[in-house]
């Protein structure tokens, strides 16, 4: 299941059923669980853990040290849970001491080709990011987020459950859940109906709409509407994106802002 070219350093943990294919790299803290594939010339450094049913495409590197000239060799970690597809040449890096450590990456996401994950990124579960997508630093990601091709996002971003960015923009603000958002700087654009309308029900959908309207379209206050929504909402997925909105730290895309 190792082919004789790949180098596994004394020390890496290796789980059942892993293939290791031709010219690979484990380093000596990584741990990799169960039914892993890792391809032809795959890099895995550091102290780096893949969840059980992860497959690592050709030349990805996963876990080589933080692009960040703050890091000074402390030991930080990368943490990627199961079921991921990781396609050819991504790259991801782990945390820093600075953003507490770690990068964390959920389950079932699938990263296209070039997909670049900066240091201390979290992605949720059930995310695509398309080719060449670019988090910066500190980025949080949702579940079910959406990343267009092509598609840079700024340090300290953070990405709401259900959103998707359109491809070949550039975000630097927040970018609320349920939300589409498109452009050079990214603005909102509406509600991201295609994908709510494949996972949530029609109740769901509807409710959304009207808060959307109420939080964007209505030219009130932002923060007054989002904490009457919290306050007078029973649907979760509308305090969902109320919460969002009242604890967002860069700011919120929208009316041209």
């Amino acid at each position: 299941m190792i082919h004789p070219t790949a180098i596994v350093k004394p020390g890496a943990q290796i789980g059942k059923n892993v293939n290791i294919g031709a010219y690979a790299f484990v380093s000596k803290d990584a741990v990799i669980e169960d039914e892993v594939t890792i391809m032809q010339g795959a890099i895995i450094d550091g102290k780096t853990r893949i969840g059980e049913g992860t497959k690592v495409f050709y030349n990805a590197v996963v876990g080589s040290i933080p692009q960040d000239l703050k890091f000074k060799g402390e030991e930080v970690e990368l943490i990627i849970g199961k079921n991921n597809i990781i396609r050819e040449f991504c790259f991801i890096n782990p945390g820093t001491e600075g953003g507490g450590g770690k990068t964390v990456i959920g389950d079932n996401n699938l990263l296209m080709a070039y997909v670049h994950v900066a240091h201390d990124c979290i992605i949720g579960n059930n995310c695509i990011l398309a080719n060449a997508a670019t988090l910066a630093g500190h980025v949080e990601l949702g579940d079910f987020v959406v990343i267009g091709g092509m598609t840079p996002i700024h340090q300290f971003v953070h990405i709401g459950d259900y959103a998707m960015i359109a491809g070949a923009s550039a975000v630097s603000q927040d970018i609320p859940p349920y939300c589409l958002a498109e452009g050079n700087r990214a603005k909102l654009r509406g509600l991201n109906l295609t994908g709510i309308r494949r996972r949530l029900g029609s109740d769901v959908v509807n409710a959304l709409k009207q808060a959307y309207k109420e939080l964007f379209l209505s030219g009130r206050p932002l923060q007054e509407v989002a904490k009457e929504l919290l306050e007078e909402s029973h649907n979760e997925h509308v305090k969902n994106l109320a919460q969002f909105v009242l604890t967002t730290k860069r700011g919120i895309p929208y009316r041209g802002e």
